[in-house]
């Protein structure tokens, strides 16, 4: 990169030095650890002062869910390989088609195991990327940024405002480091890091954080859980989700753990259809029908207030 464009990020607070880490170096190894401790709850805290932001996130993002519409992270380094992890968690935890929540990190596949930092600096990738993706009016393109300035994430935020999608934007500084328009920031101001300017640290919990609440919250509003049980488990997946398939079916039907197990093999593995067949004494077409009638919701089936 040329000189003339480095751009100085010394008033973004994830480049400062904390002042209470300064002796890191010589600490007691205790000490240390309480005072990172210390500093991981303030991350807490940062979340939590920005809960009216995330709630406004669930509700964008599930919208776009009841529309068809796709939820697709984009960050580099940090930032994107928790986008990519928080996507590959959403299909065997809700059944959700892999494309419903994307994760697309600077470098591709690549940069998920190796450092690649060069790339982070390629706007044009960026909004690559979000054309590649074909992102239309019902999709949100949600960037993650800890300092806010990362130009692969400005390029696919632009794009996606360009193809009229819906856009957020999740910062772990002060709200006034963003200078592109979205339809949403959340900005998580973590403070200084322990080790400055390591922002898998503070910023990398807090933004995992976020994450977790915007696509729980988001699964629950379309009915995929029910009370705070994955009713919409596909427990075919390995001898874990079997397990716990059987124990979520013995739970709402109060059957034997042979019955239940017998009705997650005719299920096919989908818990919430196992649910319904027994409950209503029918097959799994009919199950299916009338889980698409309730719009998915389990609840509505069982006519359980």
């Amino acid at each position: 990169m040329a000189k003339s464009k480095i751009p100085d990020r010394s008033h973004i607070c994830t480049e400062h030095a904390n002042p209470a880490s300064q002796s890191l170096d010589i600490m007691p190894v205790l000490q240390a650890v309480l005072l990172m401790n210390q500093e991981d709850q303030r991350a807490v805290a940062a979340v939590g002062a920005q809960s009216e932001a995330i709630a406004r996130a669930v509700e964008m993002v599930s919208t776009a869910f009841a529309r068809k519409g796709r939820l697709i992270y984009v960050g580099a380094g940090t930032s994107g390989r928790l986008g990519v992890l928080d996507a590959a968690e959403c299909p065997p935890t809700f059944s959700t088609d892999p494309g419903m929540v994307v994760g697309v990190i600077a470098g591709g596949p690549t940069a998920l195991t190796s450092s690649i930092e060069n790339v982070e600096d390629d706007d044009t990738a960026g909004a690559a990327a979000v054309g590649n993706l074909a992102v239309g009016a019902d999709d949100v393109v949600f960037g993650i940024a800890a300092g806010g300035t990362t130009p692969f994430v400005y390029g696919a935020l632009e794009e996606a405002r360009r193809r009229q999608g819906k856009t957020i934007f999740l910062v772990c500084t002060a709200r006034e480091h963003v200078t592109i328009p979205v339809d949403l920031i959340i900005a998580v101001n973590t403070g200084p890091e322990v080790l400055t300017g390591s922002t898998r640290l503070k910023a990398g919990t807090a933004t995992k954080l976020v994450l977790n609440t915007v696509t729980t919250l988001s699964m629950v509003r379309l009915g995929k859980v029910m009370g705070n049980t994955m009713v919409d488990l596909d427990a075919a997946k390995n001898s874990k989700l079997v397990d716990r398939g059987v124990r979520i079916i013995q739970e709402f039907t109060g059957v034997s753990r042979a019955q239940a197990l017998e009705l997650l093999f005719q299920a096919q593995g989908r818990v919430k259809r196992a649910i319904v067949m027994h409950h209503h004494h029918c097959d799994a077409a009919i199950a299916d029908r009338l889980l698409a009638e309730a719009g998915g919701r389990l609840r509505a089936v069982l006519k359980v207030p």
